[in-house]
């Protein structure tokens, strides 16, 4: 039975690295960081996360693999616009959902019973698929390009409208890479001027008509305490005792070196240690040094994306890359920026390092159509490049 991994594996090989070394890091980091989780739910037993964490993340190679290996290109076109209405259906079901059981459920999640996910994930996924099919087919005329913002902007005001009820980070996280992948895609700057504007004054208004707004609409109270929280600070808690508190303390015991993996002792004391502040800990185990190094491999993640837009020799291969890259890289570094206190508290996880479960899976989606594509634009580098053919001297000819 011949098998070589390096077939199976295929695609741009430093993403793959980059994959490993963060999932290397992940269980490292999970691990530290969910012993008090696993005295207060698995009773005490501190492997049962980091299993969880090692079956989810060969779950996502999988998944990645089979996407590589299998899924054409060309078939997330076709899907999109399908997928986009499911995911609609998702985010309306996840906030009917909430209002009927605003005590046990919470407008971020769908609980289907046998499974439990955030739609927004999916969203992510689709409306980066569906927005690169407009984009893709409208690049002919000025007139075509505006039609297209049209279309994406009908799209994205309707997924981002849902989310931004429950989830008001992610919905200007999808918003805000949205804009720059229409920025890529040539629309005029004017109306990605006009359209940012009206996001600023949307985030604007509601910050200071919050306390005149009804606490059952959206999450625009906690818009604006998180905000507050950030300018004035946490008026409410004890000093040193928030997230963010922890989070600086983290900082400042990591130091340049670190405390070693498994050291960390703030972990014990933060609720969000594993998924919205993990990247403290990972600062606090492996020190500044450690806290750079995952951020560069983010950096190369982003500049492999762009290498493998400017291969492509198609527009939806490109924009659905560019898309689901900048997805990845701003939200990570949503994650850091929120832990090492230069942003507000949002709730965004550290793209495949925070523990997680579908949300995982989904990332590893994103993976696995960028990698597809770069696989994509191989196979086309070798049938269009014909062999080098090397001229040999006739019979007749002098050496």
């Amino acid at each position: 039975m011949n098998f070589s991994l390096g077939k199976l594996l295929k695609g741009d090989r430093i993403l793959w690295v980059v994959l490993g070394l963060l999932s290397l890091i992940s269980l490292l980091i999970v691990y530290s960081a969910t012993g008090r989780l696993a005295y207060r739910e698995a009773g005490g037993n501190t492997f049962y996360y980091l299993g969880r964490q090692l079956i989810f993340l060969l779950l996502g190679f999988g998944l990645i693999a089979f996407l590589v290996n299998v899924i054409p290109v060309k078939f997330y076109t076709y899907i999109a616009p399908l997928l986009l209405v499911v995911t609609v259906g998702a985010l309306v079901a996840a906030f009917v959902q909430y209002k009927l059981s605003p005590g046990k459920a919470t407008p971020r999640s769908l609980d289907l019973g046998f499974l439990s996910f955030q739609p927004a994930e999916l969203a992510k996924i689709s409306l980066m698929m569906f927005v690169a099919k407009v984009l893709a087919k409208r690049q002919k005329s000025r007139e075509e390009l505006r039609k297209a913002f049209y279309w994406v902007m009908g799209a994205s005001g309707l997924v981002c409208g849902i989310i931004f009820l429950g989830d008001i980070s992610t919905a200007g996280l999808i918003f805000m890479c949205i804009m720059i992948l229409m920025l890529i895609a040539r629309i005029p700057a004017k109306y990605l001027l006009i359209t940012v504007g009206g996001g600023l004054l949307l985030l604007t208004t509601v910050y200071f008509t919050a306390d005149f707004i009804p606490a059952s609409v959206g999450r625009v109270h906690t818009f604006k305490e998180r905000i507050d929280d950030f300018i004035f600070g946490d008026d409410h808690a004890e000093l040193g005792t928030t997230q963010a508190d922890y989070a600086k303390l983290a900082i400042y015991e990591g130091g340049m070196l670190g405390k070693g993996p498994g050291q960390s002792e703030v972990s014990n004391y933060m609720e969000a240690a594993y998924n919205d502040f993990i990247y403290a800990i990972i600062i606090e185990e492996y020190g500044i040094f450690g806290g750079f190094f995952v951020a560069l491999l983010y950096l190369i993640l982003l500049y492999r994306g762009v290498v493998i837009v400017r291969r492509s020799n198609r527009t939806y291969p490109a924009f659905l890359t560019a898309g689901l890259v900048l997805l990845l890289v701003f939200q990570a570094i949503i994650n850091m920026a929120v832990s090492v206190g230069v942003a507000p508290v949002t709730g965004q996880p550290m793209p495949w390092v925070s523990m997680g479960g579908t949300s995982m899976l989904f990332t590893a989606v994103s993976f696995g159509a960028i990698l597809s594509v770069s696989y994509h634009n191989q196979r086309n580098k070798e049938v269009v490049e014909p062999p080098v053919m090397i001229d040999m001297p006739d019979e007749d000819e002098e050496l």
